[in-house]
């Protein structure tokens, strides 16, 4: 009996070892809570094997996840459920839905341009958008532009631009926020265009910008550049146009009117006082 135990503590132990040289640390930690429960139930090899791959492939799913929301640098707190679709009645979300799914804008190279005012909602949907798909199995770099031109022109000074905007094709969907805070220095928007140019029907990305189209001469100081970085943007690409008012703004009108409210359980005689004491000046 002690030769018997022992001999199934040193099969374990060389199980544990195999599975770490084959890369199954999954496997590796549950497979003896897995054999104990398919000794008890009687489970035939096939039915073992299949649910400690199973296991394995789902903590490889999850991990791998992780790895890329941590790489994607959304914004946190940033979702579709806490996106006020109400007050940006423009927007569809069951059209939002589906760029969350990434099929088929994204295995076909495809845009998303956002127009709208600042503090209009865009880098809150993007970031949304782009945790949704993040979820699904997607890679991921939201970045403001001006950081990413900035990075690019370093790149660009070292001899290593193309290699730099190579490096970004690991991303399925690259998020450029802000377009508008580019720096209209002709060497600084030469580099955005290349980058545009470099994905161009080969990987997608998503714009939040606060001008229209009509004003990014205001970006590309060259005009031929202007036209030509559009061209290349809106060939493949949904635009959403979200000109409301800003959400900052409405927040902070919202708090004002508040603060000015009334407590409820003023008397009448209080009540006059306190709207006296709160008319404009003349």
């Amino acid at each position: 009996m002690t030769g018997s135990t022992s001999g199934l503590a040193i099969d374990a132990a060389r199980l544990s070892l195999i599975l770490n040289e084959l890369r199954l640390p999954a496997m590796r930690q549950f497979w003896p809570d897995f054999a104990q429960r398919a000794d008890k139930e009687g489970w035939p090899a096939a039915r073992l094997l299949a649910a400690l791959a199973e296991h394995e492939l789902a903590e490889r799913d999850r991990r791998r996840i992780e790895r890329h929301m941590a790489e994607a640098r959304l914004p946190p707190g940033k979702t579709i459920d806490g996106f006020d679709f109400d007050a940006v009645p423009m927007v569809s979300k069951a059209q939002v839905m589906a760029l969350c799914a990434g099929e088929p804008w994204l295995t076909s190279s495809a845009n998303l341009i956002m127009f709208g005012p600042p503090g209009g909602g865009k880098s809150h949907l993007a970031a949304a958008i782009g945790l949704a798909l993040v979820e699904r199995g997607w890679r991921v770099l939201f970045v403001r532009t001006s950081d990413l031109v900035q990075k690019l022109q370093v790149a660009r000074r070292e001899l290593a631009l193309e290699a730099a905007i190579n490096r970004l094709d690991r991303y399925h969907l690259l998020i450029l926020d802000d377009l508008a805070y580019v720096a209209k220095d002709q060497a600084e928007t030469s580099v955005l265009f290349e980058l545009i140019s470099a994905r161009y029907e080969r990987r997608s990305v998503l714009i939040t910008a606060n001008q229209p189209f009509a004003e990014w001469n205001k970006v590309f100081p060259d005009p031929a550049m202007t036209l030509a970085a559009v061209d290349r943007l809106v060939h493949h690409a949904t635009i959403l146009e979200m000109n409301v008012e800003s959400y900052r703004r409405r927040a902070a009108l919202e708090r004002k009117r508040k603060a000015g409210r009334p407590p409820a359980r003023m008397t009448a005689h209080e009540l006059e006082i306190h709207a006296s004491d709160n008319q404009p000046a003349t």
